[in-house]
């Protein structure tokens, strides 16, 4: 089973490739379609500002491979906002693939929310074996609003999605790659279980 990390300009590449080593999980780097439609998997990372990212995304080619993959796909924070409908981040246009729109954080809080959280009202074959209430690491300024695809829930100001789902699409808020044992865990619930 191979997995494949989408190369781009917003990518938290490396951090996700080292995940993915402790896991003893084969993946393959890459920013071309064709090499990555033959793998079992695919994580797409995101650290970065959606326009900027969308841009980068349509003159690799990739937007069109990542609405017709057919396997699990798996978007990580900005990966998993640009999956969404449209962003308040520079009003990007989002790939329509989970219905929520993302929104900024606003109000007396401290931005980004940046740290360990909690996650509730955990619905998805990601979170098997873990434990409800348990902690992941955020870094993000921006959420994507509760919807009937929302897989877990965090709470920050207001509750937002920590997770989405839509048949083989998964999409979390949070960075598994840095959230210890329990975001290990997630990684290789993705692997293994989907």
């Amino acid at each position: 089973m191979k997995t494949g990390i989408i190369r781009y300009s917003a990518g938290n590449i490396y951090s996700v490739s080292m995940a993915l080593e402790r896991l003893n999980a084969s993946y393959l780097v890459s920013d071309d379609p064709e090499l990555l439609q033959t793998c079992d998997r695919v994580i797409f990372p995101g650290v970065g500002e959606a326009a900027t990212a969308l841009k980068d995304l349509d003159s690799r080619r990739l937007t069109d491979f990542i609405k017709r993959f057919d396997r699990p796909f798996l978007g990580i924070c900005l990966g998993m906002q640009i999956l969404c409908r449209d962003t308040e981040e520079n009003n990007a246009r989002g790939l329509g693939i989970f219905s929520p729109k993302v929104r900024k954080f606003r109000g007396d809080l401290k931005i980004p929310h940046m740290g360990w959280n909690t996650l509730h009202n955990m619905d998805s074959l990601l979170f098997s074996g873990i434990p409800e209430g348990s902690s992941v690491y955020f870094v993000h300024s921006y959420y994507a609003e509760l919807s009937g695809q929302s897989s877990s829930r965090c709470h920050y100001g207001q509750e937002f999605s920590a997770s989405l789902e839509k048949d083989n699409y998964y999409g979390v808020q949070f960075h598994p790659e840095k959230s210890g044992k329990t975001g290990s865990k997630i990684l290789q619930n993705f692997l293994e279980k989907t």
